[in-house]
C-alpha cells in the first residue's frame, strides 16, 4: 500500500522537483543578454549568433557608459536586498550595461568582472580608462605628431570622437589624440561623433 505524504511535504516535494526540472540555480531576473566577451576587443552583442535586442529602455545592448560617482555598490543581483559584491571607487571609469530590469543595470567592467548598479549610478557619458603601457597624448591624430602629454594604464578620462584609428580624448586637463588600441570603452570599428 503506498505511503501518504503530510500535504506540506508534498508541496515541498512538488517545489524541489519543478526546482530540479528548471535548473536549481534559475535567477528571478532576465539572463544576460549578450555575449561575454570583455575588454575593448569583443564586441559582446551576439547571443547565438544574432544581435541582442534592445534593452527595456529601448536603448542597444551591450553599450558603454560611465559611472556616475566615486561610490559605485555592485550587487549579485537587481535589487538593495541583494548583497553588495565589489564597491567601485572612480567617478568617470567606462563600463559596459550588458542587461537591464526595472530600474537596475547589469554591467561588465575591462576586467570582465560583471553585476548590478542603479540606474541613477550611471551616465551615457562616454569615457575611456588607458590600457596596457604609457602612452603619448598626440596634437594630430597621427602617429608622428607632437605630444600633449604622456598618460599612463589605469588614468580615466573622457571620449570625445573617433576617426579611422585615432580618438579625439580628454585627460587630467589635456586634449589630444589616441590610437583606438591605448584603451578600454570603445567597441572594434565603433565611431563617435
Amino acid at each position: 500500500m503506498p505511503r501518504l505524504l503530510p500535504l506540506a511535504a508534498f508541496a515541498w516535494s512538488a517545489l524541489f522537483t519543478v526546482l530540479l526540472i528548471w535548473g536549481w540555480s534559475a535567477p528571478a531576473w532576465p539572463q544576460e543578454a549578450a555575449g561575454s566577451a570583455a575588454g575593448s576587443g569583443g564586441a559582446g552583442s551576439q547571443a547565438q549568433g544574432r544581435p541582442a535586442p534592445p534593452g527595456r529602455t529601448g536603448l542597444p545592448l551591450p553599450r558603454f557608459v560611465t559611472l556616475r560617482a566615486d561610490e559605485v555598490n555592485l550587487r549579485i543581483g537587481p535589487g538593495i536586498r541583494y548583497p553588495i559584491d565589489w564597491v567601485y571607487h572612480r567617478a568617470g571609469l567606462p563600463v559596459e550595461i550588458i542587461d537591464e530590469f526595472d530600474t537596475w543595470r547589469r554591467i561588465r567592467d575591462w576586467q570582465g568582472t560583471e553585476g548590478w548598479v542603479h540606474q541613477s549610478m550611471v551616465q551615457g557619458r562616454r569615457g575611456i580608462l588607458i590600457t596596457g603601457k604609457r602612452h603619448t597624448l598626440r596634437r594630430r591624430p597621427e602617429a608622428g605628431a607632437p605630444g600633449v602629454a604622456l598618460v599612463d594604464a589605469g588614468v580615466v578620462g573622457v571620449l570625445e570622437r573617433c576617426e579611422t584609428d585615432w580618438c579625439e580624448v580628454g585627460v587630467g586637463g589635456y586634449s589630444g589624440w589616441l590610437e583606438r588600441g591605448a584603451f578600454y570603452g570603445l567597441y572594434p570599428g565603433e565611431k563617435v561623433e
